[in-house]
């Protein structure tokens, strides 16, 4: 299960769970509507009691990063595992996102993190 919060052009996300195809039919379309409003977005993804994806959502999860590479400024990836930090560091060549991990306890450091100002 997704939630999912918006705000200008930051995404505001939380997972629980093992992520559906039906998730990322709610969630692709809203990244979308605010690459096509804001050009470039950031993406704030938590992980409580996160499971991972399903092999189809996964594969919508890489397809959208893929064609949108380049409108994706920052990403907070929070959690608690360390399967998910170590997840962080693969997606790191991956994507022209500057990409950050943060513990669960660091959540207002990452959220302060993805509001900041590029210098």
């Amino acid at each position: 299960m997704i939630s999912i919060h918006l705000e200008h052009n930051i995404v505001y996300t939380v997972a629980e769970g093992k992520l559906s195809d039906e998730d990322y039919d709610r969630l692709i379309p809203l990244l979308e509507e605010k690459i096509k409003s804001f050009g470039i977005i950031r993406w704030y993804f938590e992980m409580q009691e996160f499971e991972g994806w399903s092999l189809s959502a996964a594969w919508q999860d890489l397809k959208f990063d893929f064609r949108n590479n380049e409108k994706l400024e920052r990403i907070a990836m929070v959690g608690d595992k360390k399967w998910e930090k170590e997840l962080t560091l693969l997606m790191k060549p991956f994507t022209g996102a500057s990409i950050k991990y943060f513990d669960l306890t660091q959540k207002d450091e990452a959220k302060n993190w993805i509001r900041k100002i590029a210098n």
